[in-house]
């Protein structure tokens, strides 16, 4: 049986995250949907299916990544790896605006993966906008 599959994963993987999309950290009790067990390195691509490479995705998130690994910089062209969050620190490649309603690349990796996964589509800063008016966001 797949990992994904086995009982208590799923929870895992939320609780791990502290029930936020690993990449846009909206909340899962704010959510329309029940989040995604996203394979970061997809299995299609030989990524294991192992806890340490899964993550706990928003729809979005999850649809507009898909099977990509790596995106475009838009400041400097090139292409870069996408934020994994197993190994790198959220706050290294990302940074809130001074309204705290989108999310800012502080580098390449940063950078493309805003534009990848669409960080600051407008469903996702509206969201952002109303869990602030309720003291919930930015998350800690």
């Amino acid at each position: 049986m797949a990992l994904r599959r086995r009982r208590g994963v799923r929870e895992r993987i939320a609780e791990r995250a502290r029930y936020l999309c690993e990449y846009c950290l909206c909340p899962e009790s704010h959510s329309l949907s029940t989040f995604a067990v996203e394979h970061i390195h997809p299995l299609g691509d030989g990524g294991p299916d192992e806890e340490d490479n899964l993550a706990n995705s928003c729809l979005g998130c999850n649809g507009f990544k898909g099977l990509a690994t790596t995106g475009i910089d838009p400041l400097t062209g090139e292409e870069v790896r996408l934020y994994n969050p197993r190994l790198d620190a959220w706050a290294e490649h990302f940074a809130w605006s001074e309204d705290t309603l989108t999310v800012i690349g502080q580098t390449p990796i940063g950078r493309a993966t805003i534009e990848r996964l669409r960080l600051n589509r407008a469903g996702v800063v509206n969201l952002r906008s109303l869990l602030k008016l309720r003291g919930i966001h930015p998350p800690e």
